[in-house]
């Protein structure tokens, strides 16, 4: 249950960092992240979510293991 509130927890701010990308490309008016202009800050916001997802998949992993239905809601 403690993991499965964890899980919930991570994702809820993946789209508190979903929402402040958007907040700084806005602000910024780039949005392609090749580009030389696009903001720094919105670079780091998407290197800290992209580390919660991968961190999610891995306590999605660990939690099958541990109670294979716990994730089929």
């Amino acid at each position: 249950m403690r993991l499965q509130a964890l899980i919930a927890d991570l994702r809820w701010k993946i789209q508190l960092f979903n929402s402040d990308i958007a907040d700084e490309e806005q602000r910024a008016g780039v949005f392609n992240v090749s580009n030389v202009a696009y903001p720094l800050v919105a670079k780091g916001l998407r290197e800290r979510r992209d580390n919660l997802i991968a961190t999610i998949a891995t306590l999605e992993a660990q939690l099958r293991k541990v109670d294979p239905l716990a994730l089929a809601a």
